[in-house]
């Protein structure tokens, strides 16, 4: 790993998830990690955008918990297993990260129609494609066109979700929670122990389907150590 600047706090603002509550990180920046640098950083609670990596010191709250899924052991839920079946015919494709206007076009409509954010494409570019270390991309098809795109990080042993965003004309489709399952699979497939689905709110309604995916393991900030979640 080579460091580009050393850990500090950033300024309190307030918390996109729980608004009434301010948020405040701690971050670093670097790059070229091996994949064992990586399955650290995530097994301590780091996440990563780019160069950018960072985890939650909130003066207020430790609500942001990481939640990673035990490969081996998942069992799709029966809900689950109707959202596979609903998109049975869906073609999916692990690649090395690729940019194409495509991608940017789904990104920049889903944030605009699920978040009310406007993009650019210089800041996607920095976010997605500018690899700090070793990353694949999920795609997903049907009949040919691309609906849906996944970021990913790969450790020695994990795969972690960046960031996941689809074609809102296809919101019906639960792509959302079809992009974990198979990326689960891919997980396992290669033989890797965790796959981590990012911080959990649990006051936070757009994060409720992360906590539909059974066993899972969640991070205790007080004793920096991973716990089995019941529910």
């Amino acid at each position: 790993m080579i460091l580009l600047k050393e850990p500090e706090l950033d300024q309190q603002s307030v918390c996109p998830y729980l608004t009434d509550k301010n948020k405040q990180f701690e971050y670093f920046f670097a790059h070229r990690l091996t994949g064992e640098e990586i399955a650290r950083l995530l097994a301590e609670g780091w996440r990563k955008f780019g160069v950018y990596y960072f985890r939650p010191a909130c003066p207020e709250c430790r609500e942001c918990i990481p939640i990673r899924i035990p490969a081996d052991t998942f069992s799709p839920s029966k809900s689950q297993r109707r959202n596979l079946r609903k998109n049975s015919n869906m073609e999916v494709r692990f690649v090395s990260p690729e940019f194409n206007s495509r991608v940017y076009e789904i990104y920049r409509k889903h944030s605009r129609e699920r978040f009310g954010d406007e993009t650019s494409l210089e800041d996607f570019i920095h976010t997605f494609y500018t690899p700090s270390c070793p990353s694949i991309q999920s795609e997903y098809y049907l009949e040919g066109e691309l609906l849906a795109v996944g970021f990913l990080d790969m450790g020695n042993n994990c795969l972690s979700s960046v960031y996941f965003v689809y074609d809102t004309d296809y919101s019906s489709l639960g792509l959302g929670t079809f992009s974990v399952l198979k990326e689960i699979e891919h997980a396992k497939k290669l033989g890797l122990k965790y796959y981590y689905l990012g911080y959990y709110v649990a006051g936070c309604g757009r994060m409720t389907y992360k906590g539909n995916f059974l066993p899972r393991e969640r991070f205790d900030w007080a004793v920096s150590k991973w716990e089995t979640a019941e529910a």
